[in-house]
């Protein structure tokens, strides 16, 4: 039976997403996430405008539950960004989304609705859901990773989000990689960072800086992987160095923590069986001897997995656990 119903959003660079999930009162039983739906974020409005857009788009969600006589126990909320939870607060964000640090979440939605709100960061959302209602339940602790446009990560002990002392635990794509070494990564470094070369648009990055003159140019990720897929070799071997360098970093982040299960989600777990196999490679020869038999486990709640993550926030909120 499901026991609590919450009306959820995921904010990115591109979308705020919106659904209905409910969760079951037991961790092995899967939750039902309804009425989906979306709307633009239009990030380049800046970050006092997307407040206003989000909590519009919730007052309207909320209205229309309403109608259908649907009761919402709470509002979770996955959001891009480094997430101050106790606060309700963007506590750092990147130019994807200017003007959104310093936004007050929380209080703005205290002034349209009395239902308790959670807000957690978008990937830490996103473990939570895998973590314990997707690939990774039934496992006492979970690292979890996102590789989209860019890479990030989650460490659920417990069923419990790991945040760290400033909230930034997880941030997978900052590790060093020397693959990175003189490419930009999104925080502003160049140091060396597994992000701008093993993310999708990393990719591409790592494609376009050295391919050969008779190659042309990549527009992303996607075609990178589908230029491989087709029999490019240059193609082939990007992935393969790209796969291989994430593996070791991989390997490194698994070393420290130990964790019981690797989930890794996202549009770049898609690149086919040439990034897995180099991926499994590098993380093999990285990690200790006991760590290797850590299982690397695809995602399976694609994007539902951030919804429903938000919607066990508020609901632990709630029960004050």
């Amino acid at each position: 039976m499901l026991d609590n119903t919450y009306l959820t959003f995921d904010i990115g660079g591109t979308k705020i997403a919106s659904g209905v999930v409910s969760l079951p009162p037991a961790a092995g039983a899967p939750p039902q996430v309804s009425d989906r739906c979306e709307i633009p974020t239009e990030a380049q409005s800046g970050g006092d405008e997307i407040r206003r857009r989000l909590v519009a788009f919730a007052e309207e969600r909320l209205r229309a539950c309403a109608a259908q006589h649907r009761h919402i126990d709470g509002i979770g909320i996955a959001a891009a960004g480094v997430v101050d939870a106790e606060r309700g607060v963007i506590a750092a964000a990147t130019d994807i989304l200017p003007g959104w640090k310093g936004q007050r979440i929380a209080e703005a939605f205290a002034a349209v609705t009395d239902l308790p709100v959670a807000m957690v960061g978008d990937v830490g959302a996103h473990g939570l859901g895998e973590a314990i209602y997707g690939a990774g339940r039934g496992h006492k602790t979970v690292l979890s990773l996102g590789l989209g446009t860019g890479i990030g990560g989650a460490y659920i002990v417990d069923g419990r989000l790991v945040t760290g002392a400033h909230g930034v635990a997880g941030h997978a794509g900052h590790v060093v990689s020397g693959l990175g070494k003189g490419f930009l990564c999104s925080c502003g470094t160049t140091s060396g960072h597994i992000e701008p070369v093993a993310s999708g648009s990393g990719l591409a990055t790592l494609y376009n800086h050295e391919r050969p003159a008779d190659v042309e140019p990549a527009a992303d990720g996607r075609e990178v992987c589908e230029r491989a897929a087709l029999g490019e070799a240059y193609a082939g071997r990007v992935l393969e160095r790209s796969a291989r360098a994430l593996g070791e970093c991989v390997a490194g982040m698994a070393n420290l923590l130990d964790p019981h299960a690797i989930v890794l989600s996202g549009s770049v777990v898609q690149a086919g069986p040439v990034w897995w196999r180099a991926l499994r490679d590098g993380f093999m020869d990285g990690a200790l001897e006991l760590v290797r038999q850590t299982p690397l486990i695809e995602g399976e709640l694609g994007g539902a997995a951030p919804l429903i993550g938000a919607a066990h926030a508020v609901r632990t909120a709630r029960r004050g656990e």
